[in-house]
């Protein structure tokens, strides 16, 4: 949509923009006085008329909460291994998308433009972005480009949950799976919300410090909670944790997340992944090969089966690769982004023991593609 303006009649600021690419939500209840509760995060939002929620984008009007709808920020086809997950559908290419906005404020943030718009003296910047676009297109474009899902990421997908389960549903019909790239900060409202058309469910588990998720915006009860939850309700789960030199990198605070995650699932993946300055956050320094490996460690110990290190594709021996947590075994051989080898069975299981994989496996494993084109590519 284009709109003629004169020369003095001043731009849209962003909020303008993005309210005006909004409907009524439903995740929400009304209460007296035309006040909403907004159950789409873990903030629970009480949001007077005329008022946002946390995250900016939610809002009341008049006693109905407004909620984002009809556009896209970022929009692009990555492996599936990028989002990261490693136990879905390996080789294949999601189509991912996100809106703006989040319910955070991590100082490390590396999609601070597109997550951090409208708290950011340069949120102006992120009204180039918009690109308005349907449901049914986006399902479209995931087909064309061959995309095996669909994912809602880049900034949090948890405050445009309507949004995702729109396109979602119609991802589901034409049989694409579906999957959320998440802080964690859930209700069990807006997971039960997003079960049935959602498939995947990556968390970050930025730390054990609760008063350092508090720096952060969120609540380190919250996060444990949603990993809980969204096992427990049949999602396929994984865990990042950014280890962050100086903030979460001690070896306590580690084994401590990975004993968290053990006590849930030790069939969860643990992606323990390299900081690198960026942001606001640009004082520590960049995590070493020799932390990173040693936390990959931790989580071994702790028992968890999968345990994969990120961000330094090449530098960490064995910990880019899935292996049978029973005979050790190579399942899957990487390098970044990239499989080199995939070795498990249609059946999803070691081809030497016998051993059953969790994941998402294919059922023809000839479907895996080795290698791959260069990404990201832009749709």
């Amino acid at each position: 949509m284009t709109t003629t303006r004169s020369a003095t009649t001043p731009s849209p600021s962003l909020a303008e923009v993005l309210d005006a690419r909004t409907r009524p939500g439903e995740l929400y209840q009304r209460l007296e006085d035309n006040k909403v509760r907004c159950y789409a995060c873990g903030h629970r939002c009480l949001i007077r008329p005329g008022r946002r929620g946390i995250c900016q984008v939610r809002f009341n009007r008049d006693g109905v909460l407004y909620v984002p709808w009809g556009y896209v920020a970022a929009l692009q086809v990555d492996p599936i291994e990028k989002k990261p997950f490693f136990h879905a559908y390996p080789g294949s290419d999601a189509l991912t998308f996100g809106m703006l906005g989040c319910d955070y404020h991590c100082p490390y943030c590396q999609n601070w433009l597109t997550s951090q718009a409208l708290r950011d003296p340069a949120s102006d910047l992120a009204i180039g972005l918009i690109r308005d676009v349907t449901p049914e297109e986006l399902v479209d474009m995931a087909l064309r480009h061959r995309a095996r899902s669909v994912i809602s990421s880049y900034n949090e997908p948890l405050i445009t949950s309507e949004w995702a389960k729109a396109i979602f549903h119609l991802a589901k019909e034409r049989g694409l799976a579906t999957g959320y790239v998440s802080n964690g900060n859930a209700t069990r409202e807006v997971l039960e919300y997003l079960r049935p058309v959602t498939d995947l469910y990556k968390i970050d588990l930025k730390t054990m410090n609760d008063k350092h998720y508090r720096q952060l915006g969120g609540v380190l009860q919250h996060v444990l909670d949603t990993i809980r939850m969204t096992y427990e309700m049949g999602f396929w789960v994984e865990v990042v944790t950014l280890v962050v030199p100086g903030f979460n990198d001690s070896e306590g605070e580690l084994r401590e997340a990975a004993r968290f995650i053990a006590s849930v699932s030790p069939d969860i993946p643990w992606h323990v992944t390299a900081f690198h300055p960026d942001y606001k956050m640009t004082d520590p320094p960049p995590t070493s090969v020799r932390t990173l490996i040693r936390a990959a460690e931790i989580g071994r110990e702790e028992g968890l089966h999968f345990v994969y290190a990120g961000n330094l594709p090449g530098r960490v021996g064995p910990f880019e690769n899935t292996w049978c947590p029973k005979c050790n075994t190579l399942l899957i051989e990487r390098v970044g982004y990239v499989i080199l080898q995939y070795n498990i069975t249609g059946e999803g299981t070691c081809p030497k023991c016998g051993t059953a994989i969790p994941g998402r496996w294919p059922k023809d494993p000839a479907e895996v593609r080795l290698g791959g084109p260069g990404w990201p590519r832009v749709v």
